[in-house]
């Protein structure tokens, strides 16, 4: 296989040449119209990043909005899953990869699509990771978008990296959760964003609370909100707190995220369309 195969998603069952490849690059996302390109974007893991990622899309999708995933976090990639999407056999036009589409018609484009099994792992250098991520955004046929959301891997590596030089960023939404680790961590995410002047559009605190099944009562099990305090800290806007629910969880592993209601996110969504706007 030729050097410049190497890190292509498509190279297990891609029957071009190398030369064939080069030759069509002027065709490859030809009509691809993308207005907003949201990342989301966490100092950690385990905050709820993806579930953001995917509450964000399948909200803008009820409300009538085109919308496509990228799920970036290459190693960890969890889209396909929360979205019902397995095994899908993608067609290649001279536009680029056709991606698949969840029941709401969002557009997705994973890793995950182009392994044998969903729990392979991918074992990658840097290099090979932020390639892919690039092939993503220039060798996809999304076509005619109003929102693009990027889920990001956790931290300030080599992909995150990546995608803010390289994608035209509209801007940053950053995930976190109530605890004083989480927002130590997250206060490095944001001053990457500021050094690379990337517009940070709000900070979302999610798993704020959880809800008692028997009394409705709002359970601070991380410890009280601090959101709200830490984006005026750093000098951002605060988006909203999201509460953490069994609902959600067991929706998201059976591949249902879109059938979530998610009333936090329509407010959050509601605050980003004005600073967009």
């Amino acid at each position: 296989m030729a050097d410049n195969c190497n890190g292509c998603p498509s190279q297990g069952s891609c029957g071009s040449t190398p030369d064939q490849c080069d030759d069509s690059k002027a065709l490859l996302g030809a009509f691809n119209d993308i207005r907003n390109v949201i990342v989301v974007m966490s100092g950690k893991g385990g905050v709820g990043k993806s579930s953001v990622t995917g509450l964000l899309a399948a909200t803008l999708a009820k409300q009538g909005k085109k919308v496509g995933i990228l799920d970036a976090d290459i190693t960890g990639p969890s889209q396909p899953k929360a979205f019902g999407i397995s095994k899908p056999k993608i067609q290649a036009t001279d536009f680029g990869m056709v991606p698949p589409t969840s029941k709401l018609g969002i557009k997705i484009m994973s890793i995950n699509f182009f392994l044998p099994n969903e729990d392979d792992p991918v074992i990658w250098r840097g290099p090979m990771l932020a390639g892919a991520v690039k092939q993503f955004w220039e060798e996809v046929d999304w076509r005619d978008l109003d929102y693009m959301i990027v889920d990001l891997p956790p931290g300030t590596g080599d992909v995150p990296l990546t995608v803010m030089q390289t994608l035209p960023v509209t801007g940053i939404v950053i995930v976190s959760s109530p605890q004083d680790l989480s927002f130590l961590v997250v206060k490095k995410t944001i001053k990457m964003t500021q050094k690379m002047n990337i517009p940070i559009l709000g900070l979302i605190e999610n798993m704020s609370y959880a809800v008692c099944s028997h009394c409705q009562e709002k359970l601070e099990i991380f410890g009280p909100p601090q959101g709200e305090k830490v984006a005026v800290e750093t000098g951002i806007d605060f988006l909203g707190n999201m509460g953490w629910d069994t609902h959600l969880n067991a929706l998201t592993d059976s591949g249902r995220i879109e059938e979530y209601d998610a009333v936090e996110m329509k407010e959050i969504i509601s605050k980003l369309e004005k600073k967009l706007d």
